[in-house]
């Protein structure tokens, strides 16, 4: 093996095995975006059912009003608080939101009256003005249940309907889509969080120093690291796809090489911003501010955390020029819609771009002590 590589491997594996040495860095490299992958797991995994919390308020006693409660603890769209007894009592939960709304029934619903021969009531739904869309759609719910009681009895004639289609094929639950957000936080950690901390602590020890020293080149030192933290994020990643897949029954329909060899091109990408930060600063005081001033812009405008088509449109057209956005992007584009190299060129290129933009700055700024 030629002398500069084999520089290159010794310092990769000396990068690797201080790393599995360190509590610490574990946990924020590997532990913590599992973490997180738990937390978002639990909130987007079984979210895929429409359900409405709301309070039943009975102020009937006929036997069409219990009955009518009755099959609504017994519906999975709408959760009954049996708790809730009073309009009073639900006001308050409604303003802490713990209730979308509250259903009341009047002292006359469902009785029969004396020129009727079936049942009859008006249900009232009560809410506050943070809660409109929820009763909008409860008040669509309930109507829909209420023509079917009231075909029962009278019959009517429909000359408009609607009915639905289910197409044959599926698209992206919420936990799928939150994934490759999830993904770009456990990378921006393996790539920026953990040199902007080890760099200032290994100048501040006087090792970089030394190495200055020594034959090594400010290339091979930032290749050895590159080919350590790329082990460690596949490892870290791969450890998430294992949990995502078995525990929250993630659906990956991509290509496996394809997506892999994206992530790995994406770690080196997001690595260049940790090298250059921790190249540049003297010690920790230094670069936490101007990592801050990087690191959240990306992790809450690049889709990590929330979708970016919610954004307004000019905040999508800023944030897709950022690192990360391409990089999440793509992952989706890979893992949960199948796409292949050829399809996502437009990402490959940014990528490609913002690399050659962040290791010439990387190169630029590095410093030894």
């Amino acid at each position: 093996m030629k002398r500069p590589l084999f520089t290159v491997v010794t310092f990769a594996k000396i990068n690797t095995k201080r790393f599995f040495r360190d509590k610490t860095a574990i946990f924020f490299s590997i532990g913590f975006p599992l973490i997180f992958l738990f937390v978002f797991g639990n909130l987007y995994g079984n979210n895929s059912n429409v359900s409405f919390n709301i309070a039943v308020i009975n102020k009937s006693d006929s036997a069409f009003s219990k009955e009518f409660v009755k099959n609504i603890g017994n519906s999975k769209i709408l959760k009954n608080n049996k708790d809730v007894t009073t309009i009073e009592a639900a006001r308050d939960k409604m303003s802490r939101a713990e209730l979308d709304a509250a259903i009341v029934l009047p002292s006359d619903f469902g009785r029969i009256k004396a020129s009727d021969k079936f049942p009859s009531g008006q249900a009232e739904i009560v809410y506050t003005q943070n809660n409109q869309q929820s009763a909008i759609a409860l008040s669509s719910v309930l109507d829909s249940q209420f023509k079917q009681i009231n075909a029962k009895f009278i019959s009517t004639v429909t000359p408009f309907t609607v009915v639905s289609k289910q197409l044959n094929e599926k698209s992206l639950s919420s936990f799928d889509y939150a994934f490759a957000g999830l993904l770009g936080f456990a990378i921006i950690g393996i790539g920026i969080l953990g040199p902007i901390n080890v760099f200032p602590e290994l100048k501040k020890m006087g090792i970089l120093r030394r190495l200055s020293t020594t034959p090594i080149r400010v290339w091979q030192y930032f290749l050895s690291t590159m080919v350590g933290q790329v082990a460690i994020g596949l490892i870290s990643l791969a450890l998430m796809f294992v949990v995502a897949i078995t525990v929250f029954h993630l659906n990956v329909v991509g290509n496996w090489f394809e997506l892999v060899a994206f992530l790995m091109l994406s770690i080196v990408m997001i690595l260049g911003i940790g090298l250059a930060l921790g190249g540049w600063a003297k010690n920790e005081r230094q670069v936490a501010p101007l990592a801050n001033i990087i690191v959240f812009p990306m992790m809450f405008l690049s889709g990590t955390f929330f979708p970016r088509f919610l954004m307004p449109d000019w905040v999508q057209t800023v944030s897709s020029l950022l690192p990360l956005t391409p990089v999440i992007d793509g992952v989706r584009l890979i893992a949960n819609e199948g796409r292949h190299f050829i399809d996502i060129l437009p990402q490959i290129g940014l990528i490609g771009l913002w690399m050659i933009v962040i290791y010439l700055v990387a190169f630029k700024v590095f410093r030894w002590e």
